[in-house]
């Protein structure tokens, strides 16, 4: 079986409705810092430019982050790490709209390590 694809898999726009980056941390980083990230999985022949919207309660959205995934390729990418525009406020909910030129898959997690007992969420994003 050939790695080419005969038709794209993923969607183009991907939500994750919640978001939240623990303020603080326990443990050694960067394996333990108290992150959120966006596991994108591009799995087709071409490259993925993405462009990452932040949404808040009480102001304005910030965006876009710009980011290429290679084809055939996954990115974990921390939203503790996106810097430009501006970083993404500590301990204040957010949410996030994905839009890529290619099909691509959206996983969300969320390390929260300010116990020294951690706790790890995933799940799919949305996507329609």
């Amino acid at each position: 079986m050939s790695h080419s694809s005969t038709s794209d898999i993923g969607k183009l726009v991907w939500a994750i409705p919640e978001g939240w980056i623990p303020g603080w941390s326990n443990g050694p980083e960067p394996e333990l810092l108290s992150h959120e990230a966006a596991c994108i999985l591009n799995p087709n022949d071409r490259d993925a430019h993405i462009e990452i919207t932040i949404y808040f309660e009480d102001r304005d959205p910030v965006g876009p982050y710009k980011l290429t995934v290679g084809a055939r390729r996954t990115l974990h990418q921390r939203f503790n790490t996106l810097t430009d525009p501006e970083p993404i406020p500590l301990s204040v909910a957010y949410a996030s709209v994905i839009r890529s030129d290619t099909p691509i898959i959206v996983q969300h997690t969320r390390l929260d390590s300010r116990q020294a007992e951690n706790a790890l969420l995933s799940t799919i994003a949305y996507t329609e």
